[in-house]
């Protein structure tokens, strides 16, 4: 009797010896996958507050890339566009974008220019779709905005690299043409049959005076002017750039012919010393872009004769 009640208890001890090694493993299994699922969990939740984000520029399109960010819409352009966006919905002109298009994507945030604001506001309101404004013309406010959108869309480190990369050009420049002669400019934005005079609140003026110029047209709060040749005559600038918005063949011709039909450009200092430049549109766009540092060393080239 006794030797039965002890191997009764001895098999109860071993079965209960079992059930506390099982806990156990069970627990360390626990253990082991709880790291796991707060990774996931956080994952999960960065995705979750990831932006749905459209862009309508060239440029903003180019600092999305930079700044690691994915994107639902991109423009419609002839210029390449950062290959991770290969494969993203394209959404019409920078000028012109596909509200309808833009609107099925379902966006919180579409990034749009503020040189077309006054083009295009009414547009995605009516369309209630919210729009950020980005002011880049100049370089620095445009580092103003790259800061912005590396806080909103939490890409503040990459935001801050991309940054100093511009700022130190910028600052080596300024060094490059300390103490030379400052000559002074007139800067043309043509487009076919028309054109006019480009203040330093512009983008390309911003250029010239990083680089040291001194734009002709001062203290005029507006970006773009009405051309006066007898004025801009007797101003008698030193150099000419002569930029285009869009159809750049077709404006250097247009360009071609002004200065020759038209008898006063003759009397320019630029004219008469063949110090007058047309810009490649491609560097030199209406808006800054990341293509800055290299149009501020040909800003430098045209300014300074070797």
């Amino acid at each position: 009797m006794l030797r039965s009640l002890f191997y009764e208890r001895g098999d109860f001890i071993v079965k209960f010896k079992k059930i506390i090694v099982l806990s156990a493993a069970l627990l360390l299994l626990a253990g082991c996958g709880s790291p796991k699922s707060a990774a996931d969990e956080t994952s999960t939740k960065k995705m979750e507050r990831e932006k749905r984000v459209v862009t309508t520029t060239v440029a903003t399109t180019e600092i999305m890339a930079k700044l690691n960010v994915d994107l639902v819409g991109i423009p419609t352009s002839s210029k390449k566009l950062p290959e991770r966006y290969a494969k993203v919905q394209k959404t019409g002109s920078p000028m012109s974008p596909d509200l309808e298009i833009i609107r099925s994507l379902k966006p919180d945030v579409v990034l749009a220019t503020k040189t077309l604001e006054a083009d295009l506001k009414d547009g995605f309101e009516q369309a209630q779709l919210k729009a950020e404004f980005l002011d880049f013309r100049s370089i620095s406010s445009m580092e103003d905005e790259i800061t912005k959108l590396g806080k909103t869309l939490e890409r503040e480190k990459e935001a801050k690299v991309l940054n100093e990369t511009l700022s130190q050009h910028v600052s080596n420049i300024k060094a490059e043409v300390a103490g030379k002669k400052q000559p002074t400019v007139l800067i043309l934005m043509g487009i076919p049959g028309s054109y006019l005079v480009v203040t330093e609140h512009a983008y390309i003026g911003d250029l010239v005076k990083i680089a040291g110029g001194k734009n002709i047209i001062q203290d005029q709060p507006q970006e773009y002017l009405a051309s006066n040749t007898e004025f801009l005559q007797k101003s008698n600038p030193d150099i000419i750039l002569r930029a285009s918005h869009g159809m750049p063949k077709e404006v250097v011709e247009m360009f071609d012919k002004e200065f020759k039909d038209n008898d006063i450009w003759k009397h320019f200092n630029a004219v008469k010393n063949g110090r007058v430049y047309d810009l490649d549109e491609n560097l030199f766009g209406m808006t800054a872009s990341l293509n800055a540092p290299d149009a501020l060393d040909k800003t430098v080239e045209y300014l300074y004769e070797k």
